[in-house]
């Protein structure tokens, strides 16, 4: 494993908002593959560090990781931080000379919400929606994903939705409608809908990592998009770790279920990027702003 230095970056400023990303590069000679790192929080909590330990190690194994802060309600609500992340990607491959990064070998990673949020971006990357308060310079950047890992993603935002009222969830039920306007909004932004639907534009390889005793989702979520991810013509793998719960990698990542589950998460973007990821990876500094 190589070394890694971390650098924070202004990556995008809609409506004056300066977003800051944080850069894990390898040390050594690429070109590297990269990801674009979005975090959890139920939409509405938590920044690009949240990730940490997962981000840095992937980064030790020759990837470079932008993990990145986005809007969050109450500044903004859905599809504003999607759109957001879709900046991400574009930003990401326009800069990818400058980080040595091969500009075909980007994917994404994304825990709970900021997993339900990539996924978007992976299904419909060229949706307008997602679009929105972006650069006109980078409107011509690919923002489409090579592949895609989502870790106990909130693939169906209704289901959720629902589940949190049924079981008195109200920290997650005030989430929901800080997020989205309603249940009809909740529907059109669904990955589950959107693959049930055959709606999808694009179905990168997908790595999904479940904890099989995560109370936060309802039952079978990743269980159930896996299927349908499938069936749709998507690759997809679901790795289950039968006795954790929701978020057990960024809440305990030295513990030995969350070490296999990073070392699965490293080894699949590996495979998904053969022939340009390198082992050990390098660069010079990237001046920070847009």
């Amino acid at each position: 494993m190589s070394g890694v230095v971390e650098q924070d970056v202004i990556y995008h400023r809609p409506q004056g908002i300066d977003l800051l990303a944080r850069l894990y590069r390898p040390e050594g000679p690429g070109p590297f593959a990269g990801v674009v790192g979005v975090h959890g929080g139920r939409w509405c909590a938590e920044t690009r560090l949240t990730n940490h330990e997962m981000d840095r190690a992937l980064a030790a194994t020759g990837v470079v990781v932008m993990a990145i802060d986005f809007r969050m309600p109450p500044v903004v609500r859905f599809p504003y931080p999607v759109a957001d992340i879709n900046f991400a990607i574009r930003w990401l491959r326009a800069h990818a000379v400058e980080l040595d990064i091969d500009p075909q070998g980007i994917g994404g990673v994304g825990t709970s919400s900021g997993g339900h949020q990539l996924l978007l971006n992976a299904l419909l990357p060229n949706d307008p929606r997602f679009q929105l308060d972006h650069d006109p310079s980078l409107e011509a950047v690919d923002p489409g994903l090579r592949f895609l890992v989502a870790c106990w993603p909130v693939a169906d935002p209704l289901a959720r939705y629902r589940y949190a009222i049924e079981q008195g969830m109200d920290i997650h039920v005030a989430s929901h409608d800080a997020y989205w306007r309603d249940e009809a909004q909740m529907q059109s932004g669904s990955p589950q809908h959107i693959v049930s639907q055959r709606a999808a534009e694009c179905l990168p390889p997908l790595l999904l990592i479940q904890g099989g005793k995560d109370i936060i989702l309802a039952p079978g979520m990743s269980e159930h998009f896996a299927e349908a991810y499938g069936a749709a013509g998507g690759l997809v793998e679901i790795k289950l770790f039968p006795d954790e719960g929701h978020t057990f990698i960024t809440k305990a990542p030295t513990t030995p279920a969350a070490r296999d589950a990073i070392k699965s998460i490293c080894d699949f973007v590996h495979a998904q990027t053969d022939g340009i990821v390198q082992q050990s990876g390098g660069g010079q500094g990237l001046e920070t702003g847009d």
